[in-house]
């Protein structure tokens, strides 16, 4: 393997990353956003707060990772999308800003009013958010971002069909994976009757991120012929494997299974950005930027790999007993929900 598709891998490594967890987190501000106001809402909306509490702000690390190793490995493909998908780009990155300051306030304010409106920035940046950065990735594989400096459509790159589902896609997936692990989180909660909430959810999201995936296999099919044809041969497997992962996933929650739905949601989420990056492989940028041409010189890409393995050797180790700590219940931000009225802990 070259140097330059070693640091594709790890650029795709991130980009899964951020995926799982980081759109795992944005769905749960969209179940924060439809959870309903009064005390329909206070509950679904206390267990979320506390699950997502303590690790939100520790996802937006692979975003981080992933724009700096685009930005050092891959110099003219992160010119090419930043200078002709700015808009999006731009817009994603507000959101992110208002969800931050969304979720923080919430917390804080003093008056209702001020609480509620908190509640509602934040639920709603949860859902621009991964829907601007979708629209990107619906540009990039539909052959819209041109090489060079802002040489695409400021507009027609990202505003048209293939990006839209894309974006809506992104949108359901997040909502899908936070809800499966919802109910996990539900169940560490001591909390029923939110397990079953969730389930409900998970199951209406499962189904509607499949449609959605289905018309985007048709959008692909129309727009990005070369994407298309990967994804049905040589990614083709990953693509079965996403299916499988979201069948079991179906299983084990109508059985009422204590463990391997969150691995399995995860794990169909993982297929499909794997089967993607096969599918566009050779090409970075669609439809003539090669993961060579587009590469840096040889020793910043030899130091990115260095990087990367120092990275795994902190960063992954902190992250993961951050997790542990969290789901063994030994970090707590926000007060944990109670139990339905009239149950013992």
């Amino acid at each position: 393997m070259t140097a330059a598709n070693a640091v594709a891998v790890v650029l795709v490594v991130g980009v899964t990353m951020y995926a799982v967890f980081g759109g795992a987190d944005f769905g749960a501000g969209f179940w924060s956003l439809l959870a309903g106001g009064g005390d329909r809402g206070r509950r679904p909306r206390a267990l979320i707060d506390w699950a997502i509490g303590p690790v939100w702000e520790a996802n937006h690390v692979w975003l981080i990772f992933v724009l700096v190793v685009l930005w050092t490995g891959f110099p003219s493909a992160f010119e090419a999308i930043f200078s002709t998908l700015f808009i999006p780009l731009s817009l994603a990155a507000f959101g992110i800003v208002l969800r931050g300051a969304g979720f923080a306030f919430q917390h804080t304010a003093r008056r209702e009013r001020g609480r509620v409106l908190a509640t509602t920035v934040f639920g709603a940046a949860s859902v621009l958010t991964p829907f601007f950065l979708g629209t990107v990735v619906g540009a990039v594989a539909g052959g819209r971002v041109p090489v060079g400096n802002a040489a695409g459509d400021p507009v027609t790159s990202w505003f048209n069909t293939l990006s839209l589902v894309t974006g809506v896609l992104f949108v359901a997936t997040g909502a899908y994976l936070a809800s499966v692990f919802l109910v996990s989180d539900a169940r560490r909660a001591g909390t029923p009757d939110l397990e079953r909430y969730f389930v409900n959810r998970a199951l209406v999201a499962a189904a509607v991120t499949g449609a959605l995936a289905a018309v985007g296999l048709v959008a692909l099919h129309a727009d990005a012929h070369a994407v298309f044809d990967g994804l049905t041969s040589d990614g083709l497997p990953l693509v079965v494997l996403s299916l499988v992962c979201g069948v079991g996933v179906l299983v084990l929650l109508r059985r009422g299974a204590q463990r391997g739905a969150r691995v399995l949601a995860a794990g169909a989420v993982v297929s499909v950005i794997w089967g993607w990056a096969v599918a566009q492989h050779p090409n970075i940028v669609p439809p003539s930027l090669t993961v060579s041409d587009a590469a840096a010189p040889s020793t910043t890409l030899k130091a990115v790999l260095i990087v990367f393995g120092i990275a795994v050797l902190v960063v992954l180790p902190s992250l993961g007993l951050l997790f542990t700590l969290v789901q063994r219940n030994l970090v707590e931000e926000t007060s944990q929900p109670a139990p339905p009225a009239g149950s013992a802990r």
